[in-house]
This record gives structure tokens, sequence and C-alpha cells, in this order.
């Protein structure tokens, strides 16, 4: 038995306490002493869920990210293979110059062609360091999977600037253009 404290001795010697209750005190004390006790190993438990928790919920963002980085890759492919298979054949000697990247670059066309890019019947798309023409219906599909593909798209614009361009229209009415003025 462990060494009972003064205050437990003079406890027995005045019949108090019984000896097996001073006992089961000192085991309790010397278990709490020595790190033993029961209240610890559920302490591990519960850190070692918490743990088994923060890891699955790792693993998922994890995985959700995996999955969301092959769906994006997944998309450009597709982008690629349709700009591919529905690119228009570019003919003529004619510059049409555009802007991408803030520089100025040029694609040879005709006079057809470039007709249908002025009326956005036609979009430029961009693959790999090449620029190609592409029907409107295919350029669309392109936005959807990637929109960062489509470089100049004349529908589109024509959406976007509608209010600001009754203002710019009567400002610019002033000027005369001339008709056979091509940049």
């Amino acid at each position: 038995m462990a060494k009972a404290n003064p205050l437990q001795e003079q406890l027995l010697k005045a019949g108090l306490v019984k000896k097996s209750k001073v006992s089961e005190v000192a085991r309790q004390q010397t278990k709490a002493r020595h790190g033993k006790a029961e209240a610890p190993a559920a302490d591990i438990q519960r850190d070692a869920e918490r743990a088994r928790l923060e890891k699955v919920e790792r693993d998922r963002a994890l995985e959700a990210e995996r999955k969301a980085l092959a769906r994006q890759s997944e998309l450009k492919a597709q982008a690629r293979q349709i700009i591919q298979d529905k690119k228009v054949p570019r003919t003529g000697d004619s510059e049409y110059r555009f802007t991408a990247d803030g520089a100025i670059r040029t694609l040879l066309v005709d006079d057809d062609l470039r007709k249908k890019l002025s009326s956005g019947a036609l979009v430029i798309a961009r693959l790999g360091d090449r620029y190609e023409l592409l029907p409107r219906a295919a350029g669309d599909k392109v936005r959807e999977r990637d929109a960062g593909m489509i470089v100049l798209d004349h529908g589109q614009l024509g959406d976007a600037t509608d209010a600001t361009t009754s203002e710019d229209d009567a400002y610019y009415a002033q000027f005369q253009v001339p008709d056979d003025l091509v940049w």
C-alpha cells in the first residue's frame, strides 16, 4: 500500500474512514501522478478520431481538385479538337489584322472571309501558336469549353457594346470615312 499522508492517518485513528477507502484513494492518486488514469485514454481516442476525420476531409478536397483539373484539361482537349475539325480553310492575299495578347496579328483572307469575319459569321480562335477561322456555331461550342481560345468574335462584341454605340455613333457621324480604307 502507498504511504498515507498525515491527514489520512489522523482520520483512520479517529475512526472516521475505513482502511479500504484510504487505500483506494491512495491508488487513484498514484495513478493520476503516473499518468495511468482512464481519462487520457479517451482523449487519445478522440484525438485519433479527429485526425482521421481531418485526413478524410483533406483527401476529399484533393480528390475534388484533381477531378476539377482533369475536367478542365478534358474541356481544353475537346475545344482543340473542335477547332481542328471545323476550321475554315484560309485563302486570299488580303491582310486581316486583329489584336491578341496585346499585339497586332495578321491573317491572310479573301474578301468573302473578310465580310464573314466583320459580320460575325466567322470567329478567330487560337490553336497553340496559330490562329484559325471557325464558323459561329463551332466558335460557340469552343467558348463553352474554353472561352480563352476565342480571340476575336465580332458577333459577341456587338451584344456587349449596344449601350455606348448610340452615343459613339452620334459623335462620329460628323467625320467622313473613306470607302477604300482597309487596315
